[in-house]
């Protein structure tokens, strides 16, 4: 059907459908239609083309509309008169408009008129007739469209009509777009090899969907098998049986193709003794003894002897029949030059797509590692200045994210209530964080275990306060439309793009707590009282009010992260218990009390997941392990991280 794309191409004038001018002499589509009224009711790949050369001959303006319209299945038959309409619903009805007027003619239920519907092959068709149409339409859109439809169903009739198409393409976007799409297609069918193996070679080291399925496409396989390999047939490997294809499917090759008995299997001789039973004996050997297989092959081959029962056939008999013949994989391309200018391209491709594979891996291990990044800090402050283990860490996070939810709902514009909801998710929770220091952490700091188990009772209260005001069902926290979708670098390498903003939240965190830490009086107070609190005391500075400044900073940061991680994972009241693990691993592989090796613990961890996961993508639950033990190891070598704290927290 598609050797008519040429001879639509011409039909230029019909673009513009039912909105072109129509002077009286114009041929009326409906009356077009009727000549080939069946083929249109009924429509079957086979009377498609009878259609089309129909539509061709009478040049009727219309006939592009009513293509895509019928293809759409929004053409209806009247039964009575065989008339076809288009038709807008009305209530429970449908307003039938003339094809060729646009007029309103009637308004009649469902049942009295046919819907067309066509199937997807003979979709295809009419898709495919339609690309020489759309190639060549004003609207840039259409065209790009049409380009995707080619680029979907390629046919060796596309080249001309996009070569065509491409002589009159003004829009440099489009014109690049149908150069390539040319250049696939030429290629893959191209009748000259020296042209196809030219367009190949281009083709080298393009690491892009369509590129990549067109050398795969080239050098598609099929198996085969013969007494010698044939001289004209392009063979692509030679399989010996018993390395590269195992005896028993040589065999089995044989026997489908007649070439060869079929062995019986264990059932089908357990079977022929038993329907061979007599005087309680299967060819002389009683049937008490046939409980070794060894036993039942002698019964078996005396039942042969006999002629009763098809030969067995033994691990000799296989070999001498497999012998006699080469089995191969042959390409379905029959131009050996072609294949291999398509296996170098393709061995050219593969190393590129390792590369870009690992450049994505890198990518997600980088995204993973800065979330871990900004849940860790907080803590990894809290427990180098004042020696506590927050186990309600977690909980800080979760309170996070129900801010930023309930921001949300007060604040329906996302980009706004995202800039609302992390000043106000830090304010929240360094409150709450300074509140739980008072009025429980300064009494516990000479008990650090007395201080684990009231933290952990404080995020179960916590967990069950949300569940109480929130409920169990998991809560949305919105990305804005500048975060959503994802930053495409080429077909195999993408970062969604709010998990790039993630990352560059975490880099300002990383600089401000850098600059507060450096360059301010409260950051020059935390790192005394961090290092030798009794000289920090002495020299005027309230370790107590850092030790409550300094956990509220720590909450705080953990709010922050709380409105991050929710934009990619599910708010709920548990979901604290995810990250705090992550987040004391990442404290302790890094280095107690330091920002630098907190950053360094969360890329570790974030690579090192990502990198097992790469390995069994399936199961993320061993990854966790093998990522549990990995840092259970690397502890009993550097038990004070990557970067080691000076002073008390070295000391402790």
């Amino acid at each position: 059907m598609l050797r008519y794309l040429r001879a639509f191409a011409l039909l230029w004038p019909l673009l513009v459908g039912p909105a072109m001018a129509q002077d009286a002499s114009a041929t009326l589509l409906q009356d077009v239609l009727q000549t080939v009224q069946a083929d249109v009711a009924s429509p079957s790949r086979s009377t498609v083309p009878v259609v089309l050369r129909a539509l061709l001959a009478a040049d009727a303006p219309g006939t592009v509309d009513f293509l895509r319209a019928w293809s759409d299945r929004e053409v209806y038959e009247r039964p009575d008169d065989g008339l076809f309409f288009y038709a807008t619903p009305a209530g429970g009805d449908l307003t039938l408009i003339d094809i060729d007027t646009g007029g309103q003619i009637a308004t009649v239920g469902t049942r009295e008129v046919n819907q067309i519907r066509p199937n997807a092959g003979v979709r295809r068709e009419i898709g495919a007739a339609l690309v020489a149409f759309e190639l060549m339409h004003p609207d840039p859109e259409r065209r790009i469209a049409a380009l995707d439809v080619a680029a979907r169903s390629p046919d060796p009739d596309q080249i001309a009509a996009i070569r065509a198409a491409r002589a009159t393409e003004a829009d440099p976007a489009i014109a690049v777009r149908m150069d390539r799409l040319i250049a696939l297609l030429v290629a893959r069918f191209d009748p000259d090899s020296t042209t196809r193996i030219a367009a190949i070679d281009a083709l080298r080291g393009d690491v892009s969907t369509p590129a990549r399925s067109v050398l795969n496409q080239l050098l598609q396989t099929r198996a085969d098998f013969a007494p010698t390999l044939p001289a004209d047939v392009n063979v692509a490997s030679v399989k010996t049986p018993g390395e590269d294809i195992t005896l028993a499917a040589a065999y089995g090759v044989l026997v489908t193709a007649g070439l060869a008995p079929a062995a019986p299997g264990r059932n089908a001789i357990r079977d022929a003794l038993r329907t061979n039973v007599t005087d309680g004996a299967v060819g002389g050997v009683p049937v008490h003894q046939l409980n070794t297989d060894a036993s039942r092959i002698i019964a078996y081959q005396a039942l042969q002897d006999a002629g009763t029962v098809p030969p067995l056939v033994t691990q000799a008999d296989m070999e001498a029949a497999v012998a006699q013949y080469a089995f191969f994989e042959a390409y379905l391309e029959p131009d050996s030059a072609v294949t291999d200018a398509a296996r170098a391209a393709q061995d050219s491709t593969t190393t590129k797509v390792a590369l870009f594979q690992f450049l994505s891996l890198s990518f997600d291990a980088l995204s993973l590692a800065s979330i871990f990044f900004l849940a860790a800090i907080g803590l990894a402050i809290t427990f180098g200045v004042m020696r506590v283990i927050n186990m309600a860490h977690g909980e800080f996070i979760m309170m996070g994210a129900y801010t930023g939810y309930v921001v949300q709902t007060v604040i329906p514009n996302y980009t706004a209530s995202l800039a609302v909801a992390l000043p106000l998710a830090f304010a929240v929770t360094f409150l709450a964080g300074v509140v739980m220091e008072r009025l429980v952490i300064r009494h516990l700091y000479t008990r650090p275990l007395e201080t684990l188990l009231a933290t952990f009772g404080i995020s179960i209260a916590l967990q069950q306060l949300a569940k109480n005001i929130f409920g169990t069902q998991a809560r949305p926290v919105t990305a804005p439309d500048w975060l959503a979708g994802a930053i495409q670098i080429n077909d195999l390498v993408s970062v969604a793009a709010v998990r790039v903003g993630i990352f560059f939240l975490a880099a300002m965190f990383l600089l401000l707590l850098l600059y507060i830490l450096n360059r301010t009086r409260l950051g020059l107070e935390v790192r005394a009282v961090t290092q030798n609190p009794g000289m920090a005391a002495s020299m005027g500075i309230n370790p107590d009010r850092i030790n409550m400044l300094t956990f509220g900073l720590g909450s705080g940061i953990a709010g922050v992260a709380g409105v991050a991680i929710g934009l990619v994972a599910q708010v709920t009241s548990e979901m604290g218990a995810n990250y705090i693990v992550q987040s004391f691993m990442t404290v302790v592989v890094g280095g107690v009390g330091s920002v630098f090796g907190t950053l360094a613990g969360a890329a570790l961890i974030g690579s090192l997941q990502k990198g097992i996961e790469w390995f069994n993508p399936a199961n993320t639950l061993a990854a966790q392990t093998y990522m549990v033990l990995f840092i259970i190891l690397f502890i009993q070598f550097r038990p004070k991280g990557i970067v080691a704290l000076k002073g008390r927290a070295a000391g402790d």
